[in-house]
């Protein structure tokens, strides 16, 4: 009866709390204080009775029979997910892993979700979200499946985000966590080497790049996620090494840079993360004409001599010639439409004509306006305008082959001896492995002038055209050149060094020639034996035809005997890629004689010191020892041979350096 009655009291007490919620303050006091009394609570349901019948509030706030509540705006719907952060747990690597995340409306309204979006690279959704949609009020639901899938044995984190009209979370997050490992047997290489084949790259380009594992992949191969810190530089998301390799390839694309930095790139597999560093400069404008001067020598007056030099963009960005100009009498330019912009490796092509009016040599300049570094490059020109002209004839050499390096004596003819200032003939060469003056001048009153074409050595056979132009007629001469032949000869095949104290170093020089007909590259050069050595030499050294070069061999014995070696050189040379020098020395001791002698009981004249003089034995070349008069009556000789027999005396000498008679004669053998 006791509780049905409490029961009952909390009933009544509720139905008066309700029924003057709205009074005035003094009697909802005393209501707050009548439920206080009975212990009623308001109860959430009869709160939602409340509202439902009360007037359109955005949100009623009260506190009465104990309780505070807030209720939100009606006909608002509200969004959760369960569960509010997912963990995958370690899941191998190339296998799946698939969680369920409901979406649940506690609201009074429908909720309208617009969007549904998943980060970070191993997670994704599963199956067909087709929004928008709509989630129902008082508890509807919707499944969203996500899925994890690591391609490394890493840590792997990321983000579900559902964008929605919900008044309490309009961007509802769910985090999402997940671990990489290792499948039995089969378990991912850890990445030992990443590289490309260019550490430093101007303007646009690509770069060869590789990735190496520290073992062969198995399975269905190893993924090794890319990336670059640059945006400049672009790789693959991911390069995958196939089963049984240990490498993979990819292509890393550079773009061009207007300032210079660095891109790091960064491969990761099997728990191992490596970087390669890329140096991007940026791309410059840059011009190269094929000559900087032209000499049109003699043109008759009123006749018309042209000459072609070609513009070559050879920065790494496009070039822009925006203006020409050219001082001179005489002198004109044409061929260029300008503006022109010529991309890296294009060509262009100026022409330059010398038309003189009057007799005599003019100079002047061809100047062109580009946007390369230096804003101008100029063409110096020269010409001389005559009344009359010699013809030009012939051109001819004295070879009409070479053989690897060399000279040809050659000529250039004129129909008639050249006027005063002489007659000047322009040359020029076909290719780069023969160099020609770019003029010869005719002396006033001779019909020939000689010069001198000189060959380069060529990997292979070929002809190059020799030119010789004046006014208008051109003349031309064939030149074959023939591959040469690299020779080395020593100027010894033999070096002995004698006797030599021990630990004291002997040197002797070996002179390297290239006798050949083509350049003899040394590349390296090593000695054996016992106290032999080579003194410091920086190899590779090239040497062409006529060009000689010396290294020097040292003994140095640590101990007394004879020792033999050999000195080895390694070349290109036709007669072998080796070449040998014997090498032999003997170890020995050193000597010394130490002398005495007494000096003189009595002298007239006072002696002032003594000389002292060494002869071979058998001999009288006697040789002074010492530099001054030794003031002592001892003498030590250190620069005794080994082996040899001497006559040693000593004359006495006064202060005006005058010598005494000699002493007698000491003979020393030394051993």
């Amino acid at each position: 009866m006791g509780k049905d009655l409490c029961l009952s009291h909390r009933g009544q007490a509720f139905a008066r709390c309700y029924a003057f919620f709205f009074e005035s303050p003094s009697r909802l006091d005393r209501r707050r204080a009548h439920c206080r009394r009975y212990s009623c609570r308001l109860n959430p349901r009869h709160l939602k009775s409340l509202l439902a019948i009360s007037c359109s509030l955005l949100a009623v706030a009260f506190s009465g029979c104990g309780s505070s509540f807030t209720v939100n705006a009606a006909g608002a719907g509200t969004l959760q997910a369960t569960p509010s952060s997912v963990n995958f747990g370690t899941v191998t690597v190339g296998q799946t892993a698939n969680s369920t995340i409901t979406l649940v409306n506690p609201g009074v309204a429908a909720v309208q979700v617009s969007q549904i979006n998943v980060t970070g690279g191993t997670f994704s959704l599963v199956g067909q979200n087709n929004l928008p949609l709509t989630i129902s009020p008082h508890g509807g639901t919707y499944a969203v499946t996500v899925q994890f899938a690591p391609i490394a044995t890493a840590n792997s984190s990321g983000q579900l985000t559902v964008v929605s009209n919900a008044s309490s979370n309009s961007s509802l997050t769910v985090n999402l966590r997940g671990a990489g490992q290792a499948g039995s047997g089969s378990s991912s290489p850890a990445l030992s080497s990443l590289s490309c084949s260019q550490t430093s790259i101007t303007g646009s380009a690509t770069d060869a790049c590789t990735v190496a594992l520290a073992s062969a992949a198995s399975g269905t191969g190893s993924t090794v996620t890319l990336s670059s810190n640059s945006s400049a530089v672009t790789v693959p998301a991911s390069v995958t090494v196939p089963a049984g390799a240990s490498t993979a390839s990819f292509s890393a694309t550079v773009s061009s840079v207007v300032t210079a930095q660095s891109a790091v790139l960064t491969a990761a597999a099997g728990g191992a993360t490596k970087t390669f560093t890329i140096n991007l400069a940026a791309a410059l404008p840059a011009l190269t004409l094929s000559t900087t001067s032209l000499s049109f020598g003699n043109v008759t007056l009123n006749t018309a001599s042209t000459r072609s030099v070609t513009l070559t963009s050879s920065g790494t960005a496009p070039l822009t010639v925006s203006a020409d100009a050219v001082t001179g009498a005489g002198f004109t330019l044409s061929g260029l439409s300008l503006p022109v912009t010529l991309n890296p490796g294009q060509t262009a092509s100026l022409t330059v004509t010398f038309d003189p009016t009057t007799a005599g040599t003019v100079t002047g300049t061809a100047t062109l306006t580009d946007n390369a570094s230096g804003g101008t490059a100029t063409i110096s020109l020269s010409g001389a305008g005559q009344t009359s002209a010699g013809v030009l004839t012939s051109l001819s050499c004295a070879s009409n082959s070479i053989t690897g390096t060399g000279t040809d004596a050659c000529s250039v003819v004129l129909s008639a001896p050249a006027g005063t200032g002489g007659f000047a003939v322009a040359l020029s060469s076909s290719s780069s492995a023969v160099a020609v003056p770019a003029s010869v001048t005719v002396a006033a009153g001779a019909s020939s002038a000689s010069f001198t074409a000189t060959a380069s050595s060529v990997t292979t056979t070929q002809t190059a055209t020799l030119t010789a132009s004046a006014g208008s007629i051109t003349k031309t001469f064939a030149l074959q050149l023939s591959i040469g032949t690299p020779t080395l000869t020593l100027s010894t095949s033999s070096i002995a060094f004698g006797d030599v104290t021990v630990n004291t170093t002997a040197t002797q020089p070996l002179t390297l020639s290239s006798t050949g007909t083509a350049a003899v590259t040394l590349s390296a050069a090593s000695v054996t034996g016992t106290g032999f050595s080579l003194s410091a030499s920086a190899f590779p050294i090239t040497l062409n035809p006529g060009q000689t070069a010396t290294l020097y061999a040292q003994f140095d014995p640590t101990t007394t005997g004879t020792f033999t070696g050999q000195l080895t050189v390694t070349s290109n040379s036709s007669s072998g890629s080796t070449a040998q020098v014997s090498l032999s020395g003997t170890g020995s001791t050193s000597h010394q004689v130490d002398l005495s002698w007494n000096a003189p009981a009595s002298s007239p004249d006072p002696v002032a010191g003594y000389d002292v003089y060494r002869a071979p034995t058998g001999t009288s070349s006697y040789q002074l020892l010492n530099s001054s008069a030794d003031t002592q009556t001892t003498y030590v000789d250190s620069t005794v041979q080994n082996g040899q027999v001497y006559d040693y005396e000593v004359k006495s000498v006064d202060s005006s350096g005058v010598e005494s008679g000699p002493s007698n004669i000491v003979t020393l053998t030394i051993p």
